[in-house]
C-alpha cells in the first residue's frame, strides 16, 4: 500500500491515527466510535471511485 501513497498521503494517515489516538486516551469509546466511522467512510469512498471507473471502462 505504501507504493501507491505520496509522502503527503502518508502524512494524513499519520495525523488521522495520531488524532484518533489523542481521543483515545480520553475517552476510547468515542475513538473505537470514529475509528470505525472512517473506516466505514474509506470504504465508500473506495466503493464510489471504483464503480464510477468501472461504468468508464477503466477498471
Amino acid at each position: 500500500m505504501r507504493n501507491n501513497l505520496s509522502p503527503l498521503g502518508i502524512l494524513g494517515i499519520l495525523l488521522v491515527g495520531g488524532g484518533i489516538a489523542l481521543i483515545g486516551s480520553q475517552n476510547i469509546l468515542i475513538a473505537v466510535g470514529i475509528a470505525l466511522m472512517l473506516a466505514g467512510v474509506g470504504l465508500l469512498i473506495k466503493s464510489i471511485v471504483t464503480g464510477m471507473l468501472s461504468s468508464w471502462g477503466m477498471a
